[in-house]
């Protein structure tokens, strides 16, 4: 079991920091074969092949890649789905894209769809999520940014087969967790892939 936490908010902001600084000083080269890997643990799932919709962040410098997943899928005719955050809100809206250039700097400085040029994905059936986190444990749960969209998009949309990508040196044995926190389905980094729910 993870320490004893009496303040949550404070623990998370700790570990935050922590794995902010270890992606931030990994090597450009290292990172690169390790999300090469993950990369191809992702596209080789069953649950991948079979899926028509896959729901992505769009990467940071610091997060494991996930351009070469979304142009993957582009290219293998699937919808592909990005996150754009609701102003006012702590929620999000998904919107189809059919190219890179389809992205523009939105909140946070993160790459977001042009709404102009896309449509909101409305119905989510049969579709796979890839979750960022900064940090997973081996039952799913995830430390991530702090807004919890994820948490809140992953417990309205409960058939969606949700896909948790990390680094082996960003994942804990057990996290102390809130009642609101959402574990993913199946975590994956560059040396595993683990199952983490039973559905």
């Amino acid at each position: 079991m993870p320490e004893i936490v009496s303040d949550i908010r404070e623990y998370k902001r700790k570990l935050r920091e922590k794995y902010k600084n270890i992606r931030r000083c990994m090597d450009t080269e290292i990172k690169g074969k390790k999300d090469s890997l993950v990369f191809n643990r992702v596209i080789n799932l069953t649950e991948y092949k079979n899926s028509d919709i896959i729901i992505t962040y769009v990467s940071t410098g610091i997060e494991v890649d996930t351009i070469n997943l979304i142009e993957h899928a582009l290219k293998n005719g699937k919808t592909v789905a990005v996150p754009k955050c609701v102003k006012g809100t702590r929620k999000m809206d998904f919107y189809v894209i059919n190219s890179l250039s389809e992205l523009k700097p939105g909140a946070y400085s993160l790459l977001e769809p042009d709404v102009s040029k896309c449509r909101k994905l409305l119905k989510f059936d049969g579709a796979v999520c890839i979750v960022p986190a900064l940090v997973y444990d081996s039952e799913g749960y995830r430390i991530g940014y702090g807004g919890g969209y994820y948490d809140r998009f992953i417990s309205e949309h409960k058939s969606v087969f949700r896909i948790g990508i990390g680094y082996c040196c960003c994942t804990v044995n057990k996290l102390f967790r809130g009642r609101f926190d959402m574990p993913v389905d199946l975590l994956i980094t560059e040396k595993y892939i683990k199952k983490t729910s039973f559905r």
